[in-house]
Protein backbone atom coordinates (compact mmCIF):
# COMPACT_ATOMS: atom_id res chain seq x y z
CA UNK A 1 0.00 0.00 0.00
CA UNK A 2 1.29 3.45 -0.90
CA UNK A 3 1.04 6.19 1.69
CA UNK A 4 -0.62 9.42 0.59
CA UNK A 5 1.64 12.47 0.57
CA UNK A 6 1.16 14.60 3.65
CA UNK A 7 2.16 18.24 3.85
CA UNK A 8 1.46 20.90 6.44
CA UNK A 9 -2.14 22.15 6.30
CA UNK A 10 -2.76 25.14 4.04
CA UNK A 11 -4.36 27.97 6.01
CA UNK A 12 -5.68 29.87 2.98
CA UNK A 13 -9.47 29.42 3.12
CA UNK A 14 -9.75 30.27 -0.60
CA UNK A 15 -7.90 27.08 -1.62
CA UNK A 16 -10.32 24.27 -2.51
CA UNK A 17 -10.34 21.47 0.05
CA UNK A 18 -8.77 18.19 -0.97
CA UNK A 19 -11.26 15.59 -2.14
CA UNK A 20 -8.72 12.84 -2.80
CA UNK A 21 -5.20 11.81 -1.75
CA UNK A 22 -2.09 12.59 -3.75
CA UNK A 23 0.42 9.79 -4.32
CA UNK A 24 2.77 11.66 -6.66
CA UNK A 25 5.00 14.65 -6.02
CA UNK A 26 7.83 16.28 -7.97
CA UNK A 27 10.22 18.82 -6.45
CA UNK A 28 10.83 21.70 -8.84
CA UNK A 29 14.11 23.55 -9.26
CA UNK A 30 13.18 27.15 -10.01
CA UNK A 31 15.34 29.32 -12.24
CA UNK A 32 16.21 33.00 -11.99
CA UNK A 33 14.47 33.66 -15.31
CA UNK A 34 11.20 32.22 -13.95
CA UNK A 35 10.71 35.33 -11.78
CA UNK A 36 9.44 38.80 -12.62
CA UNK A 37 10.80 42.16 -11.48
CA UNK A 38 8.79 41.88 -8.23
CA UNK A 39 10.51 38.60 -7.33
CA UNK A 40 7.32 36.59 -7.98
CA UNK A 41 7.15 33.47 -10.09
CA UNK A 42 5.79 34.34 -13.54
CA UNK A 43 2.34 32.84 -14.20
CA UNK A 44 3.63 30.93 -17.26
CA UNK A 45 6.16 29.08 -15.11
CA UNK A 46 3.38 27.42 -13.08
CA UNK A 47 2.07 25.76 -16.24
CA UNK A 48 5.60 24.70 -17.24
CA UNK A 49 6.16 23.14 -13.81
CA UNK A 50 2.83 21.32 -14.13
CA UNK A 51 3.97 19.92 -17.50
CA UNK A 52 7.21 18.61 -15.97
CA UNK A 53 5.17 16.92 -13.25
CA UNK A 54 2.70 15.42 -15.75
CA UNK A 55 5.47 13.51 -17.51
CA UNK A 56 6.92 12.29 -14.20
CA UNK A 57 3.42 11.25 -13.09
CA UNK A 58 2.80 9.26 -16.28
CA UNK A 59 6.16 7.51 -15.87
CA UNK A 60 5.29 6.63 -12.26
CA UNK A 61 1.87 5.35 -13.32
CA UNK A 62 3.27 3.17 -16.11
CA UNK A 63 6.44 2.18 -14.23
CA UNK A 64 8.66 3.06 -17.19
CA UNK A 65 9.78 6.03 -19.30
CA UNK A 66 7.03 7.38 -21.55
CA UNK A 67 6.69 10.01 -24.23
CA UNK A 68 3.65 12.10 -25.17
CA UNK A 69 3.26 9.80 -28.19
CA UNK A 70 2.95 6.80 -25.82
CA UNK A 71 0.11 8.51 -23.99
CA UNK A 72 -1.96 9.17 -27.13
CA UNK A 73 -3.89 11.92 -25.37
CA UNK A 74 -3.96 15.68 -25.75
CA UNK A 75 -4.90 18.47 -23.38
CA UNK A 76 -8.33 19.76 -24.34
CA UNK A 77 -8.93 22.00 -21.33
CA UNK A 78 -6.81 23.44 -18.56
CA UNK A 79 -7.94 25.75 -15.79
CA UNK A 80 -5.54 27.21 -13.29
CA UNK A 81 -6.14 29.29 -10.18
CA UNK A 82 -3.45 31.25 -8.37
CA UNK A 83 -3.67 31.51 -4.58
CA UNK A 84 -0.33 32.78 -3.31
CA UNK A 85 2.82 34.17 -4.94
CA UNK A 86 5.94 32.05 -5.11
CA UNK A 87 9.14 33.94 -4.34
CA UNK A 88 12.78 33.38 -5.23
CA UNK A 89 14.45 30.58 -3.22
CA UNK A 90 11.09 29.26 -1.98
CA UNK A 91 10.78 25.47 -2.30
CA UNK A 92 7.90 24.15 -4.41
CA UNK A 93 6.57 20.73 -5.31
CA UNK A 94 3.92 19.74 -7.81
CA UNK A 95 1.35 17.20 -6.63
CA UNK A 96 -0.49 15.33 -9.37
CA UNK A 97 -3.49 12.99 -9.19
CA UNK A 98 -5.86 11.52 -11.73
CA UNK A 99 -9.27 12.35 -10.30
CA UNK A 100 -11.48 10.88 -13.05
CA UNK A 101 -11.14 8.37 -15.86
CA UNK A 102 -13.81 7.89 -18.51
CA UNK A 103 -13.97 6.06 -21.81
CA UNK A 104 -12.42 8.84 -23.88
CA UNK A 105 -10.71 11.16 -21.40
CA UNK A 106 -9.28 11.65 -17.94
CA UNK A 107 -8.88 14.55 -15.54
CA UNK A 108 -5.77 15.46 -13.57
CA UNK A 109 -5.60 17.78 -10.59
CA UNK A 110 -2.25 19.43 -9.99
CA UNK A 111 -1.27 21.57 -7.03
CA UNK A 112 1.91 23.58 -6.67
CA UNK A 113 2.71 23.80 -2.99
CA UNK A 114 5.44 25.00 -0.64
CA UNK A 115 6.26 21.66 1.07
CA UNK A 116 7.63 23.37 4.17
CA UNK A 117 4.62 25.56 4.95
CA UNK A 118 1.83 23.77 3.06
CA UNK A 119 0.98 27.04 1.31
CA UNK A 120 -0.87 26.18 -1.92
CA UNK A 121 0.33 28.45 -4.71
CA UNK A 122 -1.61 27.15 -7.70
CA UNK A 123 -4.28 24.57 -8.49
CA UNK A 124 -4.93 23.30 -12.02
CA UNK A 125 -7.55 21.00 -13.45
CA UNK A 126 -6.40 19.40 -16.70
CA UNK A 127 -8.65 17.43 -19.06
CA UNK A 128 -6.86 15.14 -21.50
CA UNK A 129 -8.73 13.38 -24.32
CA UNK A 130 -7.61 10.25 -26.10
CA UNK A 131 -6.28 11.03 -29.54
CA UNK A 132 -5.40 8.93 -32.56
CA UNK A 133 -2.45 10.62 -34.29
CA UNK A 134 -2.96 8.55 -37.47
CA UNK A 135 -6.44 9.97 -38.05
CA UNK A 136 -6.05 13.20 -36.04
CA UNK A 137 -9.33 12.46 -34.26
CA UNK A 138 -10.55 11.61 -30.80
CA UNK A 139 -10.75 7.96 -29.82
CA UNK A 140 -11.26 5.69 -26.83
CA UNK A 141 -8.74 5.87 -24.02
CA UNK A 142 -6.23 3.03 -24.12
CA UNK A 143 -7.41 0.43 -21.60
CA UNK A 144 -3.88 -0.15 -20.25
CA UNK A 145 -3.50 3.56 -19.45
CA UNK A 146 -6.95 3.75 -17.84
CA UNK A 147 -6.25 0.67 -15.74
CA UNK A 148 -2.77 1.88 -14.73
CA UNK A 149 -4.06 5.30 -13.59
CA UNK A 150 -6.96 3.75 -11.69
CA UNK A 151 -4.60 1.28 -10.00
CA UNK A 152 -2.05 4.00 -9.17
CA UNK A 153 -4.72 6.21 -7.60
CA UNK A 154 -6.08 3.30 -5.54
CA UNK A 155 -2.94 3.55 -3.42
CA UNK A 156 -1.93 -0.06 -4.01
Amino acid sequence: MKTPITLPKCTNEKVPALTHPFYHSVAIQTRFTDFDMFGHLNNNAYFQYADVAKMAYFEAVMGKPVTPVDLKAVIVNINGSFFSPTTINEPVVVLTACVKVSGRSFILEQRIVNPTTGDVKFVATVVLAAFDPATATGTHLDAAWAEAMTHFESGK
